[in-house]
């Protein structure tokens, strides 16, 4: 059992760091919306 258990670790660990390089190397562009709220004057000093 100590060593199945230890090769299920080894592969937990290889996934979690291959999944590190990836976010670190893939470009994901941000979502791009435009957002348009109108404020009321009250808001504002005068």
């Amino acid at each position: 059992m100590g060593r199945f258990g230890a090769m299920v670790l080894l592969l937990v660990l290889l996934l979690v760091g291959g999944g590190a390089v990836a976010l670190l190397f893939i470009d994901i562009p941000p979502p791009e919306s435009r957002v348009e709220k109108v404020l009321p004057n009250d808001q504002f000093p005068r």
